[in-house]
């Protein structure tokens, strides 16, 4: 006996972004968990590291996943803790994504303007902050 799949609703062609974007997602993260970033010569350097001597809020992103995947969460905050941050957010943003896929409803809520420029000041400041003396300890 096969299991009935609602094709007919469009139902897995509402969830197809959902699930490539995870598959996606999943092989970048299996790509960084096998090839260690913390190697030279694996990983592209920082165009703006490269191009400043100074890190970007995205410094350390890759040896933090690294970290991740082998379960070292205090290497990972030490990394980049914005990273960190994110990998806890995301996939519940997804998840409700793929639900409002699976399920048809409509998108009902949006970001309001003032949580998206909050999360870029954060993450501006961050990346001013961790070239600072005062904070050295988010430099990666």
């Amino acid at each position: 006996m096969t299991a009935h799949l609602d094709v007919g609703s469009g139902r897995l062609v509402l969830l197809a972004r959902p699930v490539a974007t995870a598959a996606l997602t999943g092989t970048a993260v299996l790509a960084v968990a096998l090839v260690d970033p913390n190697e030279p010569g694996h990983y592209p350097t920082c165009p703006f590291l490269a191009l400043t001597g100074l890190y970007c809020p995205g410094c350390g992103s890759l040896r933090a996943v690294h970290a991740l995947t082998n379960g070292d969460v205090t290497l990972a905050v030490g990394l980049n803790v914005l990273t960190v941050l994110a990998v806890v957010a995301l996939p519940v943003i997804w998840a409700r994504w793929a639900r409002r896929s699976w399920t048809g409803a409509p998108r009902t809520t949006v970001a309001p303007a003032a949580s998206i420029w909050s999360l870029l000041v954060v993450v501006l400041l961050f990346g001013v902050l961790r070239n600072l003396q005062a904070g050295a300890a988010l430099a990666p």
